[in-house]
């Protein structure tokens, strides 16, 4: 297994991971716009021919200027737009290898404090990285955040700089 920086001719295979294994899909002008904007954040995971077998999609959450001017009260923070990993590679730790390369290079890229993401609350395999691996914590309950109406944890982590 290779975990490496995605590449504008990897989208093709990321959108593929997605959809064989997430109900929420993205458009190709979507993981277009991630990969020309933050081109240091997002990961692919690839098989000895080279196939993506998972992904992560992540950006950065610039802070907003207050409305008189004055400067952002937040810092900038990474989000994890997705990420995923074909059934038949699970349980290898690629997920967490890719979260931590992405991770990485929102702090020494991007000086980031923290990253934020959203989860199934169903998802329990996903928690469990998260949460238990990760160091994620629970920040609020999203209501009716994805389109079936499921809820969804925020999640974020500090990154200690």
């Amino acid at each position: 297994m290779n975990i490496r920086v995605a590449r504008i001719e990897d989208l093709t295979g990321m959108q593929a991971c997605n959809l064989h294994n997430l109900p929420e899909n993205y458009t190709m002008k979507y993981y277009l716009y991630h990969a020309m904007t933050w081109p240091s954040l997002s990961y692919v995971a690839e098989d000895h021919e080279g196939r993506i077998v998972g992904y992560i999609l992540a950006k950065m959450e610039e802070p907003e200027e207050s409305p008189d001017g004055s400067p952002p009260s937040e810092s900038p923070h990474g989000h994890v737009t997705s990420i995923s990993v074909l059934r038949s590679y699970r349980r290898l730790g690629l997920a967490k290898k890719l979260m931590l390369q992405s991770q990485d290079a929102m702090v020494n890229v991007y000086n980031a404090a923290y990253v934020s993401l959203h989860v199934r609350k169903s998802n329990r395999a996903a928690l469990g990285l998260y949460r238990d691996t990760l160091g994620f914590t629970v920040n609020n309950i999203e209501e009716k955040y994805y389109a079936d109406g499921e809820d969804a944890y925020a999640m974020q982590l500090s990154f200690n700089q």
